[in-house]
């Protein structure tokens, strides 16, 4: 079971405003045609989805974007949706609703000028999910496409990096494939309600994703997938991957609107070269012309991520209790790890680096030449080292 089960937040009987308000939000998130920009006018105008729902017509229209339609909706918010039955599905489901401002929302999310007030979540989410990367493309991948992103996804698994995408046929398969192949971490976000899963053959992979990450959604459970949600989808992918690469995505691209997002929000971009006659692949020339790095392996996925925000334990990513400071470090095997933590950054004599590893100082010597070539340390005089 989930820590945190949507039945937490159902309504009691007794005078918990807390219950309330979480019913009253939801009941307001899952109402038809009101869209995130609209919402979070609603919400910064009236301050509470309870006082969205009390304030009746004229007050709702003063509000940009609310017509006197969508005001009629969220007058008659009960007509429209089915509270009880959404808390019993989620229960049904072991589906968590995860609310804006708590400490189970994903914090990345609060990039967003929209960040959705609440998600619908199956499966868990873990601090290691902080260091992700979104991988976006075609729904009609050639197979040389499928190959390099099931190859790609794999070895950032492998590194311990969570992968990204939208459960979508083509690309976004094999990126949640090579994950799990590799018993790695992914997520999915939905362009749709988790009891409607698309495409329908993905519903195994979903299953298989819930255990091992996890199953994301803003719309309610019986929502189905209609083609305005997913560029809507597309911006929280942008925001839950720390890097995006794009892998075979044509001019008119679902993939390039999540690339932009992902840059607008200041976040790298990556894109995976195909052949120059490829229509498949042009939308990735075009995103490397325009400034994005061009990505042939794992490794230069790692260098997109860079130095981290925060540092993070390696138990969030391996056995270990190392703090990784820069994602390529996850490329590192376990003894260039060791030694890279007997550095410091101000200047570490190697012999020290030596006791602290419990290395022959022969070997030392030479995973320090590596380290020193792959960027990390820098030799500061003979018998000194520090980190970069």
């Amino acid at each position: 079971m989930n820590q945190h089960s949507p039945m937490d937040a159902r309504p009691s009987s007794g005078d918990d405003s807390h219950a309330d308000t979480t019913r009253d939000l939801v009941q307001l998130c899952l109402l038809p045609g009101l869209g995130p920009r609209t919402l979070a006018s609603l919400l910064d105008a009236f301050g509470s989805a309870r006082a969205i729902l009390n304030a009746g017509k004229a007050n709702l229209s003063q509000v940009h974007g609310v017509g006197p339609k969508l005001a009629h909706v969220i007058e008659t918010a009960a007509d429209h949706v089915d509270i009880e039955d959404v808390f019993a599905w989620c229960a049904a489901h072991d589906v968590d609703i995860r609310r804006r401002g708590e400490t189970s929302y994903l914090p990345s999310l609060l990039d967003l000028d929209d960040a959705p007030p609440i998600m619908f979540c199956r499966g868990h989410l873990l601090p290691r999910d902080s260091v992700s990367v979104a991988i976006v493309g075609t729904r009609h991948a050639t197979a040389y496409g499928l190959q390099q992103t099931r190859r790609i996804a794999m070895d950032l698994a492998r590194a311990g990096v969570t992968i990204v995408s939208g459960l979508a046929r083509g690309v976004d398969t094999a990126a949640h494939r090579g994950a799990l192949e590799a018993d790695g971490r992914t997520i999915a976000v939905l362009g749709g309600g988790l009891g409607k899963i698309y495409p329908a053959e993905n519903a195994p992979l979903a299953d298989e994703i819930a255990q091992s990450g996890a199953v994301l959604s803003e719309y309610s459970p019986q929502a189905q997938p209609r083609g305005g949600m997913f560029p809507q989808r597309n911006r929280i992918i942008a925001a839950l991957g720390q890097a995006t690469l794009v892998i075979e995505a044509p001019n008119r691209s679902g993939s390039l609107i999540t690339a932009r997002l992902a840059s607008e929000m200041g976040r790298t971009v990556g894109a995976l070269p195909g052949q120059v006659n490829s229509r498949a692949s042009q939308g990735c020339h075009h995103l490397i012309r325009d400034g994005a790095t061009l990505v042939q392996h794992a490794e230069d996925v790692l260098e997109l991520l860079g130095p981290l925000s925060a540092p993070v334990s390696e138990s969030t990513a391996t056995e270990d209790e190392t703090p990784i400071r820069d994602a390529r470090e996850m490329a590192l095997n376990e003894i260039e790890r060791q030694v890279l933590a007997a550095v410091g950054t101000t200047g570490t004599a190697l012999d020290e680096v030596t006791h602290h590893s419990g290395l022959p100082a022969s070997r030392v010597n030479a995973i320090v030449s590596i380290l020193e070539m792959k960027r990390f340390v820098r030799r500061l005089s003979g018998q000194y080292v520090s980190r970069i």
